[in-house]
């Protein structure tokens, strides 16, 4: 499976961001898909992941209530809906797969990934 991050950009603290990954290739729909992200000098970090069912989803404390990850499966798409967004949301965002996995309890773990897409800057301005 191939992925395609997309939607970041310079958004002023406050603001709101939606970040999509498209995927291409077959059976997106047994992938969980994970959205991580890196700033400048700090090590990879898990943002949010859905399972590839959909029905579970799991946040970083730091983003809990700002953000809400989604997926359309008749799409191939992941969304991550940021709101709230600050200063220390800048980063490089990289979208994800791990294939198979539980229906509820999507991994967290970037080396539980298996392909990874290109990375979308998000800069929040303060």
């Amino acid at each position: 499976v191939q992925l395609q991050a997309s939607g970041g950009g310079l958004v002023q603290t406050g603001g709101s961001l939606r970040l999509s990954c498209r995927a291409s290739g077959r059976n997106f729909n047994i992938y969980a898909i994970g959205w991580f992200r890196q700033a400048p000098g700090k090590e990879r970090e898990i943002v949010a992941a859905i399972s590839w069912s959909g029905e579970g989803t799991y946040y970083a404390d730091s983003v809990k209530g700002r953000v809400t990850i989604s997926r359309d499966n008749t799409e191939s798409t992941v969304y991550l809906q940021m709101n709230s967004l600050k200063p220390e949301d800048s980063a490089v965002y990289f979208c994800a797969a791990a294939r198979g996995g539980s229906a509820y309890y999507p991994v967290s773990k970037s080396y539980e990934y298996d392909y990874w897409g290109q990375g979308t800057q998000v800069t929040v301005s303060s």
